[in-house]
């Protein structure tokens, strides 16, 4: 049971809300996110219904946050939390963050980095589940750009594997594969040449074309980004295979897992069209924490947006059946676009069925067999790579029976 400590009359006044013990202060799957709490008194277990290896029931107590993730991306919960103890909390509000962090700007590096931690982690699992699978284990760190660069020169797209390529030499002039790499860009050399633009540091205004790398999963970096004009996508090779994992507009922001940690890139960043981008390094990123603070909660949305839409997928992954896999894709993308589940009119998605493909780490002939499949539910309409349905409702309907299949064959 929830009680406020007393009415709140100013936007920015932050509310101490207090829960007694065994209750349920959010619940998975719950709709409404409209606010995270950081722990004053008490302890609040945090639970998933998707566990794997790694993450289990955790124990939080004063000085703690949770609920993040959901309430700064609007998106429904991911987690139950419940009260071990009478607890009181802090409850932040999006609108609130950036004052909040105005004044305690050690808050903001706390949870951007537990954030990054978090998604790092999740996309580290999705990626172990495909090796279990059968899929190879990957290198970490530089050595990777070797792998990434085979997976394009196969794809037979030359300037991102000439990049991945002379990235590779460059943070490995003595790797095991230093000479393979080198004979792949000599190979490649017959074009316009073999060798990727070097961008200044200083530039904090870069412009890159359709298809050009911005960085390579694997590579090192220190600088993240603010994507002006067009768009970037953002992919990873799991298995052998692109999956896409987002694809950012103007005012978005990427790179900031590898600023935060200090670590290689988790993903790759390339540009979905011409685009314009403002770059900003770990140097200018300290300052932004208190002179920016709207800057540094979008940082935040994004990150929470990211780990809402990994877990999603991961959840998405667990699902044996394909088709069971896309209609929950597809009820992913209805919830991103904010389409009420309750809706009975025709919606178009913005991603594309491609896009779709990609993120369930299909190939294209996968995803050619599973449009087949889907082509005898007339609630969804493929053409031209764009994919509609009739009624969000007949998606949802469909997408729990699936998970309710999926799940009483584990059972058994």
């Amino acid at each position: 049971m929830l009680q406020r400590s007393r009415a709140v009359s100013d936007q920015n006044q932050l509310a101490i809300v207090n829960y007694r013990k065994d209750s349920y202060i959010m619940v998975e799957g719950q709709q409404k996110s409209e606010c995270f709490f950081i722990i004053q008194q008490g302890k609040v277990r945090i639970s998933r219904s998707v566990t794997v290896e790694g993450d289990e029931e955790e124990t939080l107590v004063p000085g703690d946050f949770f609920g993040v993730a959901s309430s700064m991306s609007s998106m429904s919960q991911i987690e139950t939390a419940f009260a071990l103890t009478d607890v009181a909390a802090i409850a932040v509000r999006p609108s609130q963050y950036a004052p909040l962090i105005q004044k305690n700007s050690k808050v903001a590096t706390k949870i951007l980095m537990q954030l990054s931690s978090r998604l790092r982690f999740l996309d580290d699992v999705l990626m172990s589940m495909s090796i279990k699978k059968g899929g190879k284990p990957v290198e970490d760190g530089p050595s990777r750009l070797f792998d990434v660069g085979e997976y394009y020169f196969r794809q037979k797209q030359r300037s991102q594997a000439v990049y991945a390529y002379a990235k590779y030499l460059k943070y490995c002039p003595g790797g095991k594969d230093s000479a393979a790499a080198a004979a792949r860009l000599r190979e490649l050399a017959g074009g316009a040449g073999a060798a990727p633009p070097e961008r200044g540091k200083g530039d904090l205004s870069r412009t890159y074309k359709k298809d050009e790398v911005l960085f390579a999963e694997g590579e090192l970096g220190d600088e993240f980004f603010v994507i002006q004009t067009g768009s970037v996508k953002i992919s990873k090779i799991i298995d052998s295979k692109e999956v896409l994992l987002a694809t950012l507009k103007p005012g978005d922001i990427f790179g900031e897992m590898a600023l935060l940690e200090g670590k290689p890139r988790a993903a790759s960043a390339l540009a979905g069209e011409d685009c314009a981008v403002m770059a900003v390094s770990k140097a200018n990123f300290e300052p932004m924490i208190q002179a920016q603070p709207q800057l540094i909660a979008r940082i935040t949305t994004l990150l929470s947006s990211r780990i809402w839409f990994t877990f999603k997928q991961l959840e998405v992954t667990l699902i044996a059946n394909p088709v069971g896999k896309m209609y929950n894709a597809l009820l992913i993308q209805l919830e991103k676009e904010r389409v009420s589940f309750d809706s009975a009119e025709p919606h178009l998605f913005s991603a594309s069925w491609s896009d779709l493909v990609k993120m369930l780490g299909l190939s294209e002939k996968e995803g050619f067999m599973l449009m087949g499949d889907l082509h005898r539910d007339k609630n969804i309409q493929v053409r031209e790579d764009r994919v509609q349905v009739g009624s969000a409702q007949k998606v949802v309907k469909q997408a729990d029976i699936f998970r309710e299949i999926d799940a009483r064959k584990k059972a058994k």
